[in-house]
Order: structure tokens, then sequence, then C-alpha cells
């Protein structure tokens, strides 16, 4: 079954939903990697929408010649959803002269590293423990992850745009 969608850029009036998603999601709008907060409710990013209800969202931010996916959700899945997201930050993020698109997921979760590793992404790090300095900044990071897998590790997938 096909289902058509439409992708658009994060509008203000959007900023509510996204906190109230990313909360729901993520615990809390904010994310921490690497033991850094970011305030993904913040971030520029694009909505998916399937009969003008909210599909899917992902935020980013460039900084230099790097654009880091700050997080990805979508609620419909097999139907190219999150892939047109990633595609609309890969055109944007070449505009801008970026290098690479890069992003950080825990070891637990074994749906996104095969999800980006089909989209030409590459593990590049793993920072063992990690998790731990990062649940220090956001304790509501879980114990328990994905399949009952412990929540220990960060891991880096990139997709370089200049090679």
């Amino acid at each position: 079954m096909k289902t058509d969608f439409e992708i658009r850029q994060i509008e203000p009036q959007d900023r509510e939903w996204i906190s109230r998603l990313l909360t729901e999601q993520w615990g809390a709008p904010m994310i921490v990697r690497q033991g850094e907060r970011l305030y993904a409710d913040r971030l520029p990013g694009w909505i998916a929408e399937v009969d003008g209800e909210p599909a899917g969202l992902i935020t980013f931010q460039i900084s230099g010649s790097d654009c880091e996916i700050a997080t990805l959700n979508s609620f419909h899945e097999k139907i190219g959803i999150g892939t047109a997201l990633i595609e609309a930050v890969l055109k944007l993020a070449a505009a801008n002269g970026c290098a690479r698109v890069w992003l950080i997921t825990t070891n637990d979760n074994l749906h996104a590293l095969g999800f980006y590793q089909k989209r030409s992404f590459r593990l590049v790090a793993v920072y063992p423990g990690m998790v731990d300095a990062s649940r220090k900044v956001k304790p509501q990071i879980s114990l328990i992850g994905l399949e009952g897998i412990p929540i220990r590790d960060e891991i880096e997938l990139e997709l370089r745009l200049d090679s």
C-alpha cells in the first residue's frame, strides 16, 4: 500500500508539538551525546505529513563543515518517510558546503544502525561507556533499551559528502 506524504520545514507554530513529541519519544526535548546537551526542539528540521497530520520529524544542526542529525522519528514504517527526511537534510548540507552528515545513536538501537547503514552511512566510532556520562546530564536515559539491551555506548555514524 502506497501512502503519499509531504515534507515541509519546521515552522514556529510547530515548536510546542515538537517539544511534546521529543519528550514522549526521548524523555525530554534535550538530547545528550558525548555528554553535551543539545536542545533538539530548538533546531531546524523538517516534518513529514500524511493527510495534513505529522508522520515524521527530523532535526539537525550545521556547524562548520559538519551537519549533525539530532533526532529522527517516523510514525509510519516502510513508506519512505525516514529516507525522505534524511534526503532533505543531505540536500541542505550539500548546498551549505558540508563535508559530512553525522549522528550518534546508542548500542541498543539496532533498527537505527541498520537503517542508516542501508542509506550509506558508515560506523566511524564507538564510545564505550559514554552513555554513563550522558546520564549525568540527562538522568531520563534508561538503563535498559530496545530488545532488553543495556544502554552503555554511543555509536557515531557518518555519510561523507566530500568524497
